[in-house]
């Protein structure tokens, strides 16, 4: 393919209904570039289709949840000017959804509820191309199973790339060359063709996917935000739309806190050498493009800061300072599949450790009850936890080549009164714990020491 292309995503609130479809569809229309088209579903409906998969109801319940996703998608095709072409083909795909929905081993098979949870998409896409059309551009919709080749985990379909550039050029690359390809984002199937979901985030790596298939010169993520921001604005009315930032600090990002994208769409993108743009579907602009880091010598030190209310700090002290301590320690915790955060241990001068981790604040109850009991095992003095701390990250390549943006961000925060509880870095990150009360105020004041609301230029201080 040429780099003439790209690829459009359009997240759940982008398709929620007719009026915001019909302003995406102008969008998709006004860009010659755009060449296909991946869509979530309407924003509603993928939760309920996860409850009719994942929890036990009665027929009655299930009759309800049924019929509050047609009524979704009723909303949207009674105003479809083609309503009479594509009323049988949803009428066929509701019914798909119903038989799924009261299958009786829908709680228990894996494979059947990735089918049900698919149809979502497999609807929106239908509606959309339909929308699309009525810009005056010819369209067709797409079955991404054609081409989306995935393992066979279900819920979590890894995608197969060397299978999905084959089948793309064989099957999605010839449509691409008449019409504007509309297909269903977060699906995908396996080698024997059974339907597939990609998880959490999958209709980005979808979009990721299929543009690293195709060589298309950007992938360009439509959501509710008009781009990537120094920090979220809620918090900072100052935060300034970054116009470009790099995979490294996408996924730390990402990893931290920050909303906008899922990390495995951006690791996927960083890996195949896939160009991202995020845009806004209700407001115009140039974006934030996600793309390779550049030699710059003007780098910014800190080109954002993410924080993380998702915490819990839980401290084990007093345990014998031998070996095998942490594996006793954190075994028990990996194997109630907990996922630990930030490490620290101290020796201390009688031969004992203490030894604190964080967890994220819904598993803080499990930890504690895991690390008392380990406690007894291992003859430790005692257990502690605190589930009203945050954390608070500063990220930026421009790390690499500033010194001493440690030290500035530990004098801003002592010099508001703010305690560090932990503090953890990599070479493009500083991470630090604090009191939750103190998340504002804290993310305010580094946000301005480093300049962020202009050019993320570290301030005289």
């Amino acid at each position: 393919m040429t780099n003439a292309l790209s690829i459009a995503k359009f997240g759940g609130t982008s398709v929620a209904n007719y009026e915001v479809m019909q302003n995406c569809a102008r969008i998709v229309a006004g860009n010659d570039k755009t060449r296909i088209v991946v869509v979530s579903a309407a924003a509603g409906v993928t939760n309920h289709l996860v409850s009719l998969a994942h929890t036990p109801m009665t027929q009655q319940q299930i009759e309800e949840t049924c019929q509050a996703i047609i009524n979704i998608e009723l909303a949207i095709i009674n105003k479809l000017k083609d309503k009479d072409t594509v009323e049988p083909k949803l009428n066929d795909l509701l019914d798909e959804m119903r038989s799924l929905a009261f299958h009786e081993e829908i709680l228990h098979r894996d494979d059947l509820k990735d089918q049900l949870l698919s149809m979502g998409e497999r609807m929106s896409s239908l509606m959309f191309s339909s929308v699309l059309a009525e810009q005056g551009v010819k369209t067709m919709n797409f079955d991404v199973r054609k081409v989306l080749r995935t393992d066979s985990e279900f819920g979590e379909g890894a995608p197969q790339i060397e299978e999905i550039e084959k089948l793309s050029k064989q099957l999605l690359a010839p449509e691409i060359k008449d019409a504007i390809v509309v297909t269903q984002g977060f699906v995908g199937a396996d080698e024997e063709g059974r339907t597939t979901t990609l998880g959490r985030g999958g209709s980005d790596t979808t979009a990721v996917a299929l543009a690293a298939a195709l060589k298309a010169d950007e992938c360009q993520i439509y959501t509710d935000v008009d781009g990537v921001y120094t920090t979220d604005p809620r918090v900072v009315p100052d935060a300034r739309r970054l116009e470009k930032i790099t995979f490294e600090e996408m996924l730390e990002m990402a990893s931290l806190g920050s909303k906008v994208l899922q990390i495995r769409s951006v690791e996927f993108a960083g890996k195949y050498n896939v160009k991202l743009r995020v845009l806004s579907s209700f407001k115009d602009g140039p974006g934030t493009l996600i793309t390779y880091e550049e030699d710059n010598m003007e780098q910014a030190a800190i080109s954002g800061i993410a924080f993380n209310r998702d915490e819990a700090k839980l401290t084990i002290l007093g345990v014998p300072d031998q070996p095998g301590v942490a594996h006793s320690i954190l075994g028990a915790i990996g194997d109630a599949n907990i996922e630990v955060d930030m490490i620290i241990q101290n020796v201390g001068a009688d031969s004992t450790t203490d030894f604190t981790f964080t967890v994220h604040r819904n598993d803080y109850d499990r930890a504690l009850a895991i690390l008392n009991k380990t406690a007894k095992e291992l003859a430790a003095r005692e257990v502690v936890g605190d589930n009203d701390i945050v954390k608070i990250s500063l990220v930026g390549v421009g790390m690499r080549s500033h010194a001493g943006i440690a030290s500035q961000m530990f004098k801003v925060l002592a010099d508001e009164g703010i305690n560090i509880r932990m503090i953890s870095t990599s070479e493009i990150k500083i991470s630090v714990v604090v009191d939750e009360k103190y998340l504002e105020l804290g993310v305010r004041s580094l946000h301005d020491a480093f300049g962020l609301d202009s050019d993320g230029q570290l301030k005289n201080m």
